[in-house]
């Protein structure tokens, strides 16, 4: 979590999320002056009895009932006119949080995909969903009941303390004192209260993680018979949000049970001083139960504000994890007034490119290559020479740490996403795949294309008889991640998705996953049919595919040395020609 939403306290966690959320905030001032006045409109039954009692009840000239009715259908309406007016508020402030909330899950889930990989890759999945799951759903669980109380109640505690200052200072100071001893102990078990719910939060995340890795590693858990092991990870983690929870739980307790005697303490107090000194005072029989009456109005929402302060600790915690995400920088930012790059082939070009990860030194060194429009290029090295972060610098999933890459003569930094991802499309080792349709799966590539495109797409690629072979053919749901196909499958898909995008620079990171040799002449002519005239870049994990190419970049350590055609670089005794050897005998 970031210093800076860390360290903010409930109170200005809270304040940020208006900021967050707009919709919170719009009409707030309506929504205050209708909790007001509802409140207002409550406090004039304490005034109402207190006339009853003086003016009709205990009249030297005798009981008045006629005026005492009037006076209690007076009241009545009163009553019910706050009912309406506070139900108006209501109805305002929980519309207005729950639209707020639902932009704020849309801004953080946004935010998340403008992140740069290296952020996501760094977080475990299910904490990631629990920024934008379970942390907003603590927040509307406080806006809906905690955050409406508070607002209400906060009102008709400023009400409720102005009459008793007009009824009797010395007693409405007594029950100030009180409140502000109160609030004194309040504010300070709130900061512990404050760790404990950032606990639970972070127990919550760390449970959604485990569980959501267990369920998506249920197969190569059974094929290890690694149950028990992996039962026994999550019902640790599980054991520690049971802690974290029962601990802030017993916390919550011990207050709500505070709250219980402070409204005991205080009403017996109004009632031993009022009744010993009041006459003293000038406070009538009337003014005395009138301020019973103001004691009662100005403990509850002190008592829900004690009930609900839990509440909003817990919104607190969820609010400065979602700021954690918010306030994490964009480091690879689409850039403002960016370049439209021309519908044509360019050269892309490395100069002087250098990339560090945040943690460890530098993984390319001064790397510097033209790769010409049109051309089909091989990466080929040992694992960890830098092969995937120099792919992922040329589609800009990560910027350089020095140097500069071009597309065009233009500066990837200078490109807009839109047009970017419209040149370059990346194909990645493991074919991603959502959960729907082979059809919808390929409609990435291009949306809102027909069903007679995508069809065309797997015929072009002689995937037909695949696809036809399949139980509903472009309707075939696939599973999560893809689960349903194959690796290889799931690869098939992936091309024809990178097909129908029809970019001008193809990069490609081969897939390795073992195939049957059926389905591998199907994926090379697919990956052929892909290449041709059109600009590529394939990390080559077989070296047949480098065979093909026009020209093969051998990456080591970091930096490419050396370059070349496949025959000029096997016959040269080097890097490439003892990878090309292994190769061989492994295939052999």
């Amino acid at each position: 979590m970031t210093a800076r939403s860390q360290e903010l306290t409930t109170t200005a966690a809270l304040r940020r999320l208006l900021v967050e959320a707009p919709p919170m905030r719009r009409g707030l001032i309506v929504t205050l002056l209708l909790a007001a006045l509802g409140t207002g409109t409550q406090i004039i039954v304490p005034v109402v009895v207190q006339q009853i009692v003086d003016y009709e009840l205990l009249d030297p000239a005798g009981v008045d009932v006629a005026g005492a009715v009037r006076r209690g259908l007076v009241a009545l309406v009163m009553m019910f006119a706050a009912v309406f007016v506070r139900r108006a508020s209501l109805l305002r402030l929980v519309t207005a949080a729950s639209t707020g909330l639902s932009e704020l899950r849309v801004k953080t889930f946004r935010h998340l995909h403008q992140l740069s990989i290296l952020h996501v890759e760094s977080e475990r999945r299910g904490v990631l969903v629990a920024r934008v799951t379970s942390d907003p759903a603590s927040i509307q669980d406080f806006m809906d009941w905690g955050g409406v109380g508070m607002v209400i109640g906060a009102a008709q505690v400023l009400l409720a303390m102005a009459v008793m200052l007009i009824y009797g200072w010395q007693l409405a100071v007594m029950v100030f004192v009180g409140v502000l001893i109160y609030a004194v102990l309040l504010a300070w078990f709130q900061r512990i209260l404050q760790r404990a719910h950032d606990q639970v939060r972070l127990r919550i995340a760390e449970s959604l993680a485990t569980m959501g890795e267990a369920i998506s590693g249920l197969p190569v858990v059974r094929a290890y018979g690694a149950e028990s092991a992996t039962l026994d990870k999550v019902e640790a983690v599980l054991e520690e949000q049971f802690r974290a929870e029962f601990k802030t739980g017993r916390l919550g307790a011990f207050l709500f049970s505070s709250a219980e005697l402070f409204a005991g303490l205080i009403t017996a107090v109004v009632i031993l001083v009022g009744v010993v000194a009041g006459g003293g005072w000038g406070m009538s029989a009337g003014t005395l139960l009138a301020f019973l009456f103001l004691v009662t109005l100005l403990v509850e929402p002190v008592q829900t504000l004690v009930e609900t302060l839990d509440q909003a600790q817990s919104a607190a915690a969820g609010v400065r994890r979602i700021l954690n995400v918010l306030d994490e920088a964009i480091d690879v930012p689409d850039p403002v007034d960016g370049v439209v790059l021309p519908d044509e082939r360019l050269d892309l070009e490395f100069e002087g490119v250098r990339f560090r990860y945040p943690t460890g030194d530098d993984v390319l060194h001064d790397i510097s290559v033209r790769v010409r429009a049109g051309s089909r290029i091989a990466v080929v090295g040992e694992t960890g020479s830098g092969k995937s972060t120099f792919v992922k610098l040329a589609t800009r999933l990560l910027d350089p740490t020095a140097g500069e890459v071009r597309l065009g003569d233009v500066p990837l930094t200078r490109v807009t996403f839109d047009s970017l991802r419209d040149h370059v499309i990346f194909v990645p080792q493991e074919g991603f795949l959502f959960d729907t349709t082979i059809a919808d799966n390929v409609r990435y590539g291009k949306p809102g294309a027909t069903a007679a495109e995508v069809q065309a797409a797997f015929e072009q690629l002689e995937l037909g008889d695949w696809l036809a072979g399949l139980p509903d053919g472009l309707r075939t749901r696939v599973g999560e991640r893809g689960g349903q196909l194959s690796a290889g499958e799931r690869q098939l898909v992936a091309l024809v998705r990178a097909w129908i995008a029809d970019p001008e620079l193809l990069i490609l990171d081969e897939a390795t996953s073992a195939v049957d040799p059926a389905l591998e002449v199907r994926l090379r002519r697919a990956i052929e049919h892909l290449t041709e005239h059109r600009t590529s870049i394939t990390v080559a994990h077989r070296l047949s595919t480098a065979e093909a190419s026009d020209e093969v970049l051998v990456f080591d350590g970091g930096r490419i040395v050396e370059r070349g055609s496949h025959h000029d670089l096997a016959d040269s005794g080097g890097v490439y020609a003892a990878l090309h050897a292994d190769w061989m005998s492994s295939t052999g």
